[in-house]
């Protein structure tokens, strides 16, 4: 399996604009041929130990069968069209694949 997770840190960091963007993970990302896992959220702020990461707002975490079902996913028009969409409000995007052995 392919694991996809993003992080996106945002120049409006304001509630109802972190809210917009999870609601849009879900109408734009969740519903793909090949999905097996979908979350989408928000930061855990209460969990701020130093190895923790808080550099982010909104986090998002799609498994997909395999590297194919991935490569259909970043394709898709769906995918570009979230892109589309909220690419202005972005800070800084890290995107962390990993391939389960």
């Amino acid at each position: 399996m392919l694991i996809h997770n993003v992080f996106f840190t945002l120049k409006d960091s304001s509630q109802p604009v972190i809210d917009a963007l999870v609601a849009d993970c879900h109408t734009y990302l969740k519903d793909h041929p090949g999905v097996v896992f979908f979350a989408a959220g928000v930061l855990a702020a209460e969990l701020d130990r130093p190895v923790n990461d808080l550099d982010f707002q909104v986090g998002l975490h799609v498994v997909f069968e395999n590297m194919d079902y991935q490569t259909q996913y970043q394709q898709h028009p769906k995918h570009i069209e979230f892109i589309e969409k909220n690419k202005g409000n972005w800070q800084n995007v890290r995107v962390f694949d990993s391939v389960t052995r």
